[in-house]
């Protein structure tokens, strides 16, 4: 029998395939759908269509999931100070104190944050390498998700700057990865709806 190879788009694998890591036995819990190991090779091992843009939208995401991170453990009172740059006008502490972080639903906004952000990485992960052709509305759905993260972040800023007149530098860098996240995101979405005019009867 032939040995499945994944479409990796001339890419040097760097891993095993879904399907030669598929569980020999039923057990208890998921399926494994054909669908579904397409996306694993796609986002761990092909190259092209799209996936590197995708790729770096997913990094920006964490890192600004990991500055949110920081600041939970200090709006969660796991730290009593936020390490910062000794620069004016920098103070986390104050920031992340006030009670504007705390307003929406009464809890940490980091928290808020990471949720947010993971369902940002949960549409950027969502289909196939050529779900821009396959699936555009999904592809626009992330696209958006990207822009609110980025208005947002900015909304926040301002918040912090009229306010405060100071602020959280953990906050600007998760602010900074929502805005670089847009151009990638962007250009997927320029295919997607490029795609969906060609098919269009």
């Amino acid at each position: 029998m032939r040995r499945h190879r994944p479409d990796t788009g001339g890419r040097e694998r760097r891993g095993p395939s879904s399907r030669e890591i598929r569980p020999g036995h039923q057990g208890i819990g998921r399926r494994s759908p054909a669908a579904a190991e397409q996306v694993s090779d796609d986002l761990r091992l092909g190259s092209g269509d799209l996936l590197q843009q995708r790729r770096r939208v997913a990094a920006l995401g964490l890192g600004a999931a990991t500055a949110y991170a920081v600041v939970a453990l200090y709006q969660f009172g796991l730290v009593k100070h936020l390490p910062e740059p000794p620069l004016p006008g920098v103070d986390a502490d104050r920031v992340d104190a006030s009670g504007e972080a705390y307003a929406l639903l009464h809890t940490p906004d980091a928290a808020l944050g990471l949720a947010s952000v993971g369902a940002t990485l949960a549409l950027t992960g969502a289909g196939s390498r050529r779900r821009h052709r396959e699936r555009p509305w999904l592809v626009f759905a992330a696209t958006g998700k990207v822009a609110a993260d980025a208005a947002m972040a900015l909304w926040l800023t301002a918040e912090q700057l009229t306010k405060h007149r100071r602020i959280c530098s953990w906050c600007t860098l998760a602010a900074a990865c929502h805005l670089a996240a847009v151009p990638p995101a962007a250009a997927e979405a320029r295919a997607a709806l490029s795609a969906a005019r060609r098919h269009r009867p």
